[in-house]
């Protein structure tokens, strides 16, 4: 019985992380980390390259990220539709 007690400890353990894992990924959080250091790696590589108004202009392809992500909860759900 003990080897069955630790195989399930170790599995809800793991659907622990897993979930943990799972969040961390459509958390609100992680996408606007991800926007600030794109935009920032973005200004810095529009000054590099002498492009106007690298505050401004970095925006969009910032943006651009941050609705791709709001978009992709769409397009999951339909791909899980179409795939049950």
């Amino acid at each position: 019985m003990t080897d069955l007690t630790k195989r399930v400890e170790f599995i809800e353990e793991r659907n622990k992380k897993v979930e943990l894992d799972k969040s961390w990924e459509t958390s609100w959080f992680r996408k606007l980390i991800i926007a600030v250091l794109t935009y920032i790696v973005i200004v810095l590589f529009f000054f590099y390259a002498n492009l106007p108004k690298p505050f401004i202009n970095s925006l969009v392809p910032t943006l651009g990220f941050l609705l791709s992500t709001l978009s992709l909860q769409f397009f999951k759900k339909m791909w899980i539709k179409y795939h049950k």
